[in-house]
């Protein structure tokens, strides 16, 4: 069983959690998944399993896309509704007028600094570690991409909602947004409901609830749930081996450019998919004039 599974994981569950239920789905060990979800998120959480775990690395990097729910008024520890409060405040200034005319300066490139606990190292140790040891240390900023920010729905009162649309770069922290429009407003913020919607090509109208997951594992039907890897990398470009040349690559030998029909087309920097029969069985590299595997994904012919 190798693929790659679109879940959808509740909140109030780690990613690490979901991993859990699925090797215990599937009955093996070797099941992983291509980049968290908070805890307090519900949403698209991209899994790997079998040999998929080794283009976990590849699907990583994709943008992602959320609904959340911003409190104002209520600022917490984490970010989110799960943390400790650490400020209140009478929110009732903060408008949908102003959020609407502070979100464009959260839209493209900004510098964020990740919640005390997020998963992020600093010093070789993760900041969630040293918040649980009531560590104070110096989190620096890594600058992260918004490509879209929209205020879809407002509810005014002492403690304000904002439900917001937003699309960014791996690697944002929906729950930091929510803190940092709740500081340049003044009252601060938390993110009280957050939704990835989209991982990548993985959407929410596509994600399988663990009920589901369940359901399908006990009727012997739960490979139907996993995309194939080469179906979940379609995005990168293809090269599809002539007779003979499987061994080679499994083997780990290059092969000289010349023995690729359009070799020319094949990027310099990218990773390329590598079929025989139209099955992916290896991920390669364009270096020093020849065509050279370094990630096998499938055993010997």
């Amino acid at each position: 069983m190798d693929g790659v599974l679109n879940a959808l994981k509740p909140a109030g569950m780690t990613s690490h959690d979901v991993v859990d239920v699925l090797r215990g789905l599937t009955g093996q060990r070797r099941v992983g998944h291509t980049g968290t979800l908070d805890p307090g998120a519900a949403g698209v959480l991209v899994l790997v399993v079998g040999r998929a775990t080794k283009i976990a690395e590849f699907l990583t990097a994709s943008d992602k896309a959320y609904r959340v729910e911003v409190t104002f008024g209520v600022a917490t520890d984490s970010g989110d509704a799960f943390g400790r409060q650490v400020r209140t405040a009478d929110a009732a200034a903060v408008t949908e007028a102003r959020v609407r005319d502070l979100l464009p300066q959260f839209t493209g490139p900004i510098r964020q600094i990740p919640p005390m606990t997020s998963a992020v190292k600093v010093g070789g140790v993760r900041l969630y570690r040293r918040a649980r040891r009531g560590e104070e240390v110096e989190v620096p900023p890594r600058e992260v991409t918004i490509f879209h920010l929209a205020l879809l729905r407002f509810w005014p009162g002492p403690t304000p909602r904002a439900l917001l649309d937003m699309e960014c770069s791996k690697g944002t922290y929906v729950r930091a947004l929510a803190r940092d429009l709740g500081e340049a407003l003044g009252p601060g913020a938390h993110a009280s409901f957050m939704l990835r919607r989209r991982a990548g090509r993985f959407t929410l109208e596509e994600s399988r609830t663990l009920e589901e997951l369940g359901a399908l594992a006990q009727g012997g039907r739960l490979a139907d749930a996993l995309l194939p890897m080469d179906d979940a990398l379609a995005d990168l470009p293809v090269v599809d081996l002539a007779p003979g040349q499987r061994r080679a690559i499994l083997e780990g030998t290059p092969l000289p450019l010349f023995k690729i029909p359009d070799w020319q087309r094949l990027p310099a920097e990218a990773p390329i998919r590598l079929r025989d029969r139209g099955v992916l069985i290896a991920l390669g590299r364009v270096e020093e004039g020849a065509l050279r595997p370094f990630r096998v994904l499938s055993g010997p012919a």
